[in-house]
């Protein structure tokens, strides 16, 4: 079993005595959609491809797909809200089980405790106003948890998709926070929150209680730029933990606020590294359309509400999207080169951001992630330097031409058509 601390220079975390990089897959609605057949299925398919965590919302999500299952975590009322005060043992008692198979196969679960819909004041909980779980419920609710994940020793991530509108807002993820780490020690603790947020309260970023920063790079065509100046705001915070990009751009996801388009893997590829090189190198979360709600053909999926996104692709199809095979490919890379303690390096002289450039801190190994083809030149003499550069599509291995001169060095434009990542080692 899986059991995460966090390195000494709070950049990554450690299982036993070995590093640990944390390559998530988005679940978010396993508890309510999924069955023990297609679980196993998607198990086993997911570990073969080197994932090692399932971020999955313990309440039901608000946007899932629609589901096969009739099943709800409190009793329902005559109105069809939920009774928060009755707790229903046996969804419980079955996500347990889905969460007993998916760890002994080595996965570790990241649990979200409160999506924002279920917290007064947030933006989602205006979409949904008989959802919201009172106050008094929280502590309740909270222990009911751990009692029953706890053993498996999961991160419980506190929010989802959340804003901060109002103290009462905070109160409920403080509650939260304090008493999950009070019953729970040994469980690392995080906050997922809204798409493009970076203003995570400063009571949150002083917890101790609170262990490691997310940030969600989202699903808006129109910034692009979020993986990076994401890290880079995080990276850059005054109390320094590890940070993951945990919902970036999702493979075929529609845009969001109903934009013609989808996501392709090329973006959400360009997304996991423009994270990974900025800062927010302790891992990266991939997202597919289809797997995160759980959807199956023919089923409704409501798109005319919150980010307004276009219809999934069935479960099974979205499964084998390639970009899941990119994101593994990322975590081999980090641990060939022991890419842990990479720093982002802002030595790019391009008149772009887009190209993304980190390095260990003795700058025994450089990465540089170049989108689109062009002759990068770098504020450094990178001499004594042995570099490979990699067609991130077609996995081709090739030399760069590479110079150097007054200081500088110029990388060359490559044969390739894709994206390629270039990495020097002395």
């Amino acid at each position: 079993m899986i059991r995460l601390t966090i390195s000494k220079d709070k950049k990554y975390f450690i299982n036993g005595n070995k590093k640990f990089f944390y390559l998530a897959d988005t679940c978010w609605s396993a508890f309510t959609n999924i069955s023990f057949e297609e679980w196993e299925e998607y198990l086993s398919y997911r570990k073969m491809q080197g994932f090692n965590v399932l971020q999955i919302n313990i309440l039901p999500q608000w946007d899932a797909s629609q589901s096969d299952i009739n099943i709800m975590p409190f009793k329902i009322n005559k109105d069809g809200t939920f009774d928060f005060y009755s707790i229903n043992e046996e969804y419980f008692h079955r996500a347990e089980k889905m969460i007993e198979i998916a760890v002994k196969k080595g996965f570790l679960p990241a649990l979200v405790l409160l999506w924002c819909n279920y917290v007064p004041d947030t933006w989602a909980s205006k979409l949904r106003e008989t959802s919201k779980m009172p106050l008094d419920v929280v502590e309740t609710y909270v222990e009911h948890v751990a009692k029953t994940f706890s053993k498996f020793c999961p991160i419980y991530i506190i929010s989802g998709d959340t804003d901060f509108p109002a103290e009462l807002t905070k109160n409920y993820y403080m509650l939260a926070l304090n008493t999950i780490k009070k019953l729970s020690p040994e469980c690392l603790t995080t906050m997922h929150l809204q798409g493009r947020l970076t203003e995570l309260p400063e009571e949150f970023v002083n917890n101790k209680n609170l262990d490691f920063y997310m940030f969600q790079s989202g699903h808006n065509s129109a910034y692009r730029h979020m993986p990076y100046e994401m890290a880079l705001n995080f990276y850059n915070k005054s109390v320094k933990k590890p940070i993951i990009n945990a919902e970036p751009c999702y493979e075929q996801m529609g845009f969001s606020r109903g934009i013609y388009g989808r996501f392709t893997t090329f973006d959400v590829r360009k997304a996991a590294w423009q994270s990974l090189l900025s800062g927010a190198s302790a891992g990266i979360t991939y997202g597919a359309h289809g797997i995160w709600s759980w959807h199956k053909k023919g089923k409704e999926f409501e798109k005319n509400i919150g980010e307004v996104f276009d219809k999934p692709y069935d479960w099974r199809d979205a499964l084998r999207f390639d970009g899941a095979w990119d994101y593994s490919f990322a975590k081999w890379i980090f641990e060939m080169y022991d890419l842990f303690e990479i720093e982002p390096l802002d030595a790019i002289l391009n008149n772009t951001r887009e190209i993304r450039m980190a390095g260990n801190p003795d700058l025994s190994t450089i990465v540089i992630y170049i989108p689109s083809n062009t002759t990068v030149i770098v504020n450094m003499k990178l001499e004594n330097y042995n570099f490979i550069i990699i067609d991130l599509e077609k996995k081709y291995i090739a030399n760069p031409t590479i110079e150097t001169s007054n200081n500088k060095t110029i990388i060359h434009m490559h044969n390739f058509t894709s994206d390629v990542l270039i990495i020097g080692t002395k």
